[in-house]
């Protein structure tokens, strides 16, 4: 192959190859508020090709939560518990989707055939369950449908969790707005209530204070100033998130953190899924 022939090669490999990438949306920095959250959502699935909201075969609504960055934790002057809620950024680097409810009682019982949860509903979110069934549960379901699912990283939820704000809510700092938002301490008047019955945060997400506790794929340790944090490499418990329908208003914070050990079963502990995008098994 003469010159002028590697020449037109590399000319039509540059075509194909070459072209310059469509750049990305910005990144979803905090703080925004609702409407910016969902022009970021929009702009984030049209530039991935993806639905700003994708059902399962369960008929679970899962939302596009963006790329972006937002400081995690609180400030030391409004730490509540000895549990290391250090104030940092962090970023978030990768687009996920999460569940836009806590995972369901009829949702659970048709992937695992069997329903633990102490106050029954269909629709109320499962609860009595160990991090380790969950983890099994997503295993299941993720080998059904041949995509990834799992538990968000603790950063992944506080992060879902905030949708832009700063505060000690996903709504600002007032606690008497929380029962607009959340079932807690001081308006349940079951044990647990129906997924959905109070308003959303500014990503589409339901529950994310109060209702059950969620649980989270990080063990519990000291958080570092890193992008994706995954939290500590080892430990003996699991860290829990949201705070739960029996929870007093600071322990429904988003950025209060709970533990547990990965095989207690509470019946105001549950969890929401995550689904990794681009998904594979």
């Amino acid at each position: 192959m003469n010159r002028l022939s590697y020449f037109w090669v590399a000319l039509v490999l540059l075509c194909i190859f070459g072209r310059e990438a469509a750049a990305d949306p910005p990144l979803a920095a905090a703080p925004f508020d609702s409407d910016q959250a969902k022009a970021l959502q929009k702009a984030w699935a049209d530039h991935l090709g993806t639905p700003v909201q994708i059902t399962n075969p369960l008929g679970m609504k899962l939302n596009l939560i963006p790329p972006g960055e937002f400081t995690m934790g609180s400030p030391k002057s409004e730490y509540h518990r000895s549990n290391n809620e250090t104030w940092h950024l962090v970023r978030i680097t990768k687009p996920f989707y999460l569940s836009v409810h806590e995972v369901t009682q009829q949702q659970y019982e048709k992937v695992m055939d069997k329903n633990p949860s102490k106050s029954k509903g269909t629709n109320k979110p499962v609860e009595r369950v160990s991090w380790h069934d969950v983890v099994d549960f997503c295993s299941k379901l993720s080998e059904q449908e041949s995509v990834e699912y799992r538990l968000p990283t603790e950063a992944e939820w506080e992060y879902a969790c905030r949708a832009g704000t700063t505060g000690t809510y996903c709504f600002g700092n007032d606690a008497s707005v929380l029962g607009a938002y959340a079932w807690y301490a001081g308006n349940y008047s079951d044990p647990t209530h129906p997924v959905g019955q109070k308003l959303p945060n500014a990503w589409g997400l339901f529950d994310m204070h109060g209702n059950v506790s969620e649980w989270c794929e990080d063990w519990y340790g000291p958080y570092k100033m890193v992008s994706d944090p995954t939290g500590a490499a080892s430990g003996i418990r699991r860290v829990l998130r949201g705070g739960a329908f029996n929870y007093l208003p600071l322990y429904v914070r988003a950025a209060d953190r709970d533990n547990r050990r990965p095989g207690f079963r509470l019946p105001y502990i549950g969890f929401r899924m995550a689904r990794t995008y681009p998904s594979s098994p």
